[in-house]
């Protein structure tokens, strides 16, 4: 069932809300949070999509702001509110309310959503692309527990990582990482396998995909080994190496789908590894509203440290030597004078 509201106000959705309940004869609230999502006209329709998916999951009432742009000066000065309400098998296992922000009103978005939060109940904030740059102070950001941003829409993913790791408050979060748990997940098993200690690790994928950098990030976080970032035409992320003391653990997905683990003494294994829907991330990162350390603790690790983390040459600490050396000579020389 759709409702749709032509400069309305809060109180009015929340009246055509319940209207709408008891027109389908669901009446009961069985939501467990808000979602609120931050995009435009443009990605609306996928992110609805995939919020609407994950919402089977974790029904919720998704609230999508649309911010609309105003052409002449007359125009940005009406403020003017749309909304369309959508509830039963039109907005998946909860309800969705569209929000179109006109005018002046666009720059008070929080003023129109507080009121459609659902009461005593969570609210996490995505923004599927134009992420702020300091999520939690936000307006919008600053009414949520979780705050979801993705790094691969931006266009220069590693800079966006150094962004998001600048401003990293608890409850952050961002789906370039929720990408990676299950390489995570199973490089975590293989080294349950091997007691090896891991002294070297190598990272390949994408040119300008966040994931990769994160994943290389949190192996040189945790292990505290060196790890290099490779570049394949992908797709994603395309293969781990990890050598240690008993040989070398290769994980690799030439095809974006299935995967080869390969450990010393051990058969070659497939293994199911596809790269996930946005729906299936989104819904992932709705099961936890807690912080995410490892996730902290990765992105402050640094893209800048991860390239920089390459042990100096012997010829680097003989040529960091020489001034010093040179120094002391003089000295002497000076003394004895």
């Amino acid at each position: 069932m759709k409702i749709d509201l032509t400069e309305t106000t809060s109180s009015k959705i929340n009246q055509a809300l319940v209207s709408a309940r008891r027109a389908i004869g669901t009446p009961a609230i069985g939501m467990v949070l808000t979602l609120v999502i931050v995009t435009d006209e443009e990605n609306a329709y996928d992110a609805l999509k995939s919020a609407g998916d994950a919402s089977r999951e974790h029904p919720s009432r998704i609230i999508a702001v649309i911010k609309r742009g105003s052409r002449s000066p007359r125009s940005r000065r009406d403020a003017r509110l749309d909304a369309e309400v959508r509830v039963g098998s039109d907005a998946g296992t909860g309800e969705t309310v569209v929000l179109r922000l006109h005018g002046e009103l666009a720059n008070h978005a929080q003023s129109v959503v507080l009121p459609l939060l659902l009461p005593d109940a969570p609210v996490v904030v995505w923004w599927p692309e134009g992420a702020p740059a300091d999520p939690a102070k936000d307006p919008l950001g600053a009414l949520a527990q979780r705050r979801i941003t993705d790094a691969y829409s931006a266009e220069h993913p590693g800079e966006e990582l150094a962004v998001r790791a600048d401003s990293y408050t608890p409850g952050d979060t961002d789906l370039a990482w929720t990408r990676i748990t299950p390489w995570r997940s199973m490089l975590a098993a293989s080294l349950d396998q091997q007691s090896a200690q891991v002294v070297s690790a190598m990272v390949e994928g994408e040119s300008e995909n966040p994931s990769c950098e994160l994943l290389a990030m949190w192996l040189a976080d945790r292990l505290k080994v060196p790890v290099e970032r490779t570049v394949s035409a992908g797709p994603g992320l395309t293969a781990v190496r990890m050598e240690t003391k008993n040989g070398v653990i290769v994980l690799d997905r030439p095809d974006g789908s299935l995967a080869t683990l390969s450990m010393q003494g051990q058969p070659d294994r497939a293994v199911a590894l596809k790269r996930r829907e946005t729906a299936e991330l989104l819904a992932e990162e709705l099961r936890r509203l807690d912080p995410d350390n490892t996730y902290a603790a990765t992105v402050k690790f640094g893209v800048a440290k991860l390239a920089g983390q390459a042990a100096p040459t012997p010829a680097e600490p003989a040529a960091a030597a020489a001034p010093a050396a040179a120094k002391k000579t003089a000295a002497k020389k000076a003394a004895s004078k």
